[in-house]
């Protein structure tokens, strides 16, 4: 079951090299506060600007950092599906929960392209995959009703990260899925309307930060305290907005050097969040309460 709350983990760099040491305190920080599930090499842990021997290395690192204590989900996307498959296999010598699985991007598949892509990751694993619908950054919408069929093909595949911003799609896909698929929010703007429509969690950006804040929603609203959770939503949301005041994950980078956790070196093409928007970012932080080095 995957449901509740799972960090997209940033990856720290310090000199161009990743940063193990930061990392470790990172992930301390999520199982300290209680979170449910990290995910090493998503889009958050720029997944597209290190090298294979990296990926798979870094996954590694993050199972025996964590050592059972929460899951781990690791990010095994790519738009060759051969690629995938072989992240995939990795990931699962490397004792992963379950592992996310990003729409192929730039080839642009067709909907039963989509179908077959995931059909064959699927019967090259004995893992729970998770899908990633993030159309504006793979070039492609993968579409409820493509969705169902794909379930009706195999049983690996029991959640969605929906980060198409569409809440109507999002609702035709529980319609059409029901209990076969777990609706997660991969949005934190949205967090509270896809809870509201049945949505059962979270991957969270924001939540590399304040863990225990994020998680702190999904369960309020989970124990049917739905007005303490929309309450909670609304003393984050601000600082959900700042999380995008850049191309993700600039913004949270940034924020995680300020707090000292670690450095906010990106890679190339990304760079630092300029001047204008670091102040910003700085005074929602300082409004908020976080504490800064």
């Amino acid at each position: 079951m995957f449901e509740g709350t799972y960090t997209a983990l940033i990856t720290p760099f310090e000199n161009g090299k990743i940063d193990y040491r930061a990392l470790e305190i990172l992930i301390e920080k999520q199982i300290a506060e209680g979170i449910d599930g990290v995910i090493p090499m998503g889009t958050t842990g720029e997944s597209p600007t290190v090298s294979f021997e990296e990926h798979k290395e870094f996954i590694k690192r993050v199972v025996k950092i964590v050592n059972g204590r929460v899951k781990v989900i690791a990010g095994t996307g790519a738009n060759s599906t051969s690629e995938a498959i072989w992240l995939t296999q990795g990931a699962e010598d490397s004792g992963v929960d379950a592992t996310l699985s990003v729409n192929p991007y730039y080839n642009k598949p067709t909907q039963r392209g989509l179908i077959a892509h995931y059909e064959s990751i699927a019967k090259a694993t004995k893992l729970p995959i998770i899908l990633y619908n993030i159309p504006g950054r793979s070039g492609i919408n993968f579409l409820p009703e493509s969705v169902s069929e794909l379930l009706k093909r195999t049983d690996h595949v029991v959640a969605m990260k929906e980060a198409s911003g569409d809440i109507a799609q999002m609702m035709r896909l529980i319609e059409l899925c029901g209990s076969r698929l777990t609706l997660l929010s991969g949005d934190d703007n949205l967090l509270l309307p896809v809870l509201a429509i049945g949505g059962k969690g979270v991957i969270s950006v924001l939540s590399n930060l304040i863990p225990a804040d994020v998680k702190k929603v999904v369960t309020l609203y989970r124990d049917n305290k739905t007005e303490e959770a929309a309450a909670w939503f609304y003393k984050i949301l601000p600082l959900c907005r700042a999380m995008f005041l850049e191309t993700n994950p600039i913004p949270i980078k940034a924020a995680m050097e300020m707090t000292g956790i670690c450095s906010g070196d990106m890679r190339l093409p990304l760079i630092p969040l300029s001047d204008e928007n670091r102040e910003k970012l700085r005074k929602s932080l300082v409004e908020y309460g976080v504490k800064l080095k």
